[in-house]
């Protein structure tokens, strides 16, 4: 069985196929493929010479991929852990880390679902499966359906080491983000969890609803689609993007890193519903 979602874009002409150096693999985190794909669309449109292949799947697939020789840039939604430091030392892979975007993760329930905001103690409690029924945090008696990552998938990990918990072996464990927007469209007890980007990519005409978060309750919530917010970093569940570049491909992906940081790369990096790291 498949274990993860491929996304693929391929931009290239025949001149750029037949050229090694002009033909980049980025490999990794769901958070970041839909921004990394419009990326690449709008970088071809002035370098035409290239071609980029995108491919989603999860931040540990893209951190696989560098560790075995098989991308140019591994989109990560979280830090190297010192496993994959010691491998990539053992291995000699030397490498370059960008931090390009930051993202916000979005918890999402049904759009009728009777609740706007979740206090930090009731998420925690509902995702480690300590709370079965959401009854403790709505006053309804509907079970708690939660719609997840698998553990290689770096926002699993990122919400894993911020709450301090294990997940609950009840949740389901989702194929990208895709897969859980579909599953919460369906469930009206569900809860899941995506990049606010991915939601903001649809448009304003949201399939499901993204729940504000308050550290604790009596304290002003948070929506991870509030700019100002982030920008503030008041938002509980924000984090950089990472992209780890072996340096034996640096030459290769240099115009491609130049053109995120430019303008027009700045750009869309908001208007997909990212942040901008300021510089």
């Amino acid at each position: 069985m498949v274990r993860y979602l491929i996304y693929c874009l391929c931009l290239s002409m025949l001149t750029g196929c037949s050229n090694a150096d002009k033909s980049i693999k980025v490999k990794g985190s769901d958070t970041e493929v839909n921004l990394a794909v419009s990326l690449a669309e709008n970088f071809y449109k002035v370098h035409s010479d290239f071609s980029v292949a995108i491919s989603g799947g999860g931040s540990g697939l893209g951190i696989a991929s560098l560790l075995n020789g098989q991308t140019d840039i591994a989109n990560s939604s979280r830090p190297l852990n010192s496993e994959e430091i010691e491998l990539l030392k053992a291995k000699g892979i030397a490498i370059r880390t960008v931090i390009f975007a930051e993202d916000a993760t979005a918890f999402i329930v049904h759009r009728d679902f009777p609740l706007d905001s979740i206090d930090v103690p009731s998420l925690t409690r509902i995702l480690n499966g300590q709370y079965k029924t959401w009854k403790p945090v709505t006053g309804q008696d509907m079970a708690v359906n939660i719609y997840g990552r698998q553990s290689n998938s770096g926002t699993h990990s990122f919400i894993s080491k911020k709450l301090n918990i294990q997940f609950s072996r009840d949740a389901k464990e989702m194929n990208g983000s895709a897969q859980i927007v579909e599953g919460i469209k369906r469930d009206k007890s569900g809860i899941g969890y995506v990049g606010a980007g991915y939601i903001l990519h649809g448009g304003v005409n949201q399939p499901v609803k993204v729940l504000k978060i308050t550290s604790k309750k009596g304290i002003k919530s948070v929506s991870p689609l509030d700019t100002k917010a982030i920008a503030a970093h008041l938002y509980y569940f924000q984090r950089p993007l990472y992209q780890f570049i072996p340096i034996t491909s640096w030459n290769k992906v240099d115009a491609f890193i130049d053109f995120e940081k430019s303008a027009a790369g700045q750009k869309i990096i908001t208007e997909s519903g990212y942040y901008i790291i300021p510089r």
